[in-house]
């Protein structure tokens, strides 16, 4: 399982709870996009996941802006991931910052809302907030692989309590 947050904003800690927790714990891989705020929340990210990728965001410290790159791919479950906090250009141009990466997904945040976008060659998944939603529902996403054996995924954003915001699909087919 793949599990994806964004926008922690916490001084003292990760801010997970019930499923959010639970995913981060049993994820074979965490995705972050950044604004952990805090070298302790970033801290206690590491210390509940395995294999924390991460980037920083705008309003992290600069303690951990020294430790997180600003943007970085992944590969995991067959499928490329490229991860940021924002880009200039909104969908245009995170679109443009995956595919120069090869990605499949663009992990992005800095709205706080969940959202998920097909383009023609690459899905932006914002998977929200799980802390500090803003005014939007609460979330992080979980992804796994489908069963159709084409190297895809299929997943959900949720609400820290389990409750499905929306699905989604992944082919690299």
């Amino acid at each position: 399982m793949i599990a994806i947050f964004s926008d922690t904003h916490s001084g003292d800690g990760h801010e997970l709870e019930e499923e959010a927790l639970t995913a981060a714990r049993d994820a074979d891989t965490v995705i972050h996009a950044g604004d952990f705020t805090s070298t302790a929340a970033l801290e206690a990210f590491h210390s509940e996941c395995d294999r924390l990728h991460a980037v920083h965001g705008n309003a992290d410290s600069a303690a951990v802006r020294d430790r997180l790159s600003t943007a970085r791919v992944v590969e995991t479950g067959g499928v490329r991931f490229a991860v940021t906090h924002r880009r200039e250009g909104g969908e245009t141009g995170l679109a443009m910052f995956g595919r120069s990466r090869g990605a499949d997904v663009v992990v992005f945040g800095h709205s706080h809302r969940p959202t998920v976008v097909e383009t023609d060659d690459v899905t932006l998944l914002n998977p929200g907030s799980h802390a500090d939603p803003r005014g939007n529902r609460p979330g992080f996403a979980v992804l796994e692989p489908t069963n159709a054996g084409d190297g895809g995924l299929a997943g959900e954003i949720r609400e820290p309590d389990g409750t499905v915001i929306e699905t989604l699909e992944i082919s690299t087919a």
